[in-house]
């Protein structure tokens, strides 16, 4: 799971990105409450990681971790779970699409955080290439906002998503450049499985237990595919790329949930929505080609 330095952060980012495409798929075809399932899919994301955190000499980092890195990565878990808890219920109001790339419109955020906070600016060319992702994103949801109410509610708790993640994402990018990618995500993932635990337990008393033998796979499912070898791909990238980079390659989430959920529901996108994913491709290849150009400068 762990890559060498000599890896390819952007080969790392590439198969993030196609693993979190799963995610919505997942959520689906789990017979569970949608915060019931963000619970599992970090709690089976700790168990998983518990081995090779033993097993190697990162236990000791985190048993060193400083006071204030301990914290700081404490509260990107908290917003890690705040994100998952919204997106997966706004699952429960509008379309895998929508919600999908509502939540994934998170560079607005980023772009503006990653430069007020670590000076990452991003050139006219790289912004061009950004916005055209985006744009395609809007394209592809498209269908949604001209929905009732309920897909409304649906789209405003997958935007509130995009600001929460926002916030872990910027986070990330500080203090990976200190910490190690398993001491910092075991804290990360481990706060996030607790206040999601609060949620479902205190706050509105879900079942944790009685669900049928396949939800339990997709469950481990959430934790290997879009957590593992989505979210801390991810979190490896940010040691080595800014974080507008790892922000807006997230934007080809959408294509590949679309993809995914033609495959098994039917679900056929229109004439608006693939030209929208056309637009995410182009403007993720002109956006990624002009931060390198601009880093090897």
């Amino acid at each position: 799971m762990l890559l060498q330095k000599s890896s390819s952060p952007y080969l790392a980012i590439f198969i993030a990105v196609l693993a979190a495409a799963s995610s919505a798929i997942f959520i689906k075809l789990a017979a569970a409450p949608p915060l019931v399932a963000a619970f599992y899919r970090l709690f089976f994301t700790l168990l998983i990681l518990t081995g090779p955190l033993l097993a190697g000499s990162r236990w000791s980092e985190l048993k060193d971790m400083a006071r204030r890195d301990f914290l700081l990565a404490g509260l990107a878990g908290v917003f890690l779970a705040l994100h998952f808890a919204v997106w997966f219920t706004s699952l429960e109001y509008t379309t895998i699409s929508s919600s999908t790339v509502l939540v994934t419109l998170q560079p607005l955020f980023v772009i503006a955080g990653g430069y007020w906070l670590y000076g990452e600016k991003v050139g006219s060319g790289a912004l061009a290439g950004a916005l055209l992702a985006i744009g395609g994103s809007i394209l592809v949801g498209y269908g949604d906002f001209a929905v009732g109410g309920r897909a409304l509610w649906g789209d405003l708790l997958a935007l509130s998503g995009a600001f929460f993640v926002a916030l872990y994402v910027l986070m990330g990018r500080g203090l990976r450049q200190r910490l190690s990618l398993l001491p910092y995500v075991y804290v990360v993932y481990g706060v996030a499985a607790l206040v999601l635990f609060a949620i479902n337990w205190l706050a509105f008393q879900q079942p944790l237990a009685g669900f049928p033998a396949a939800t339990w796979g997709w469950f481990v499912a959430l934790a290997v595919f879009p957590t593992i070898l989505g979210h801390t791909l991810f979190n490896w990238a940010l040691r080595h790329v800014p974080a507008a980079v790892v922000s807006v390659s997230i934007l080809g989430e959408p294509v590949g949930a679309t993809v995914l959920a033609y495959l098994i529901w039917r679900q056929m996108p229109g004439s608006v929505q693939l030209a929208g994913s056309l637009a995410i491709l182009v403007g993720l290849a002109v956006f990624i080609s002009s931060v390198e150009r601009h880093r090897q400068q």
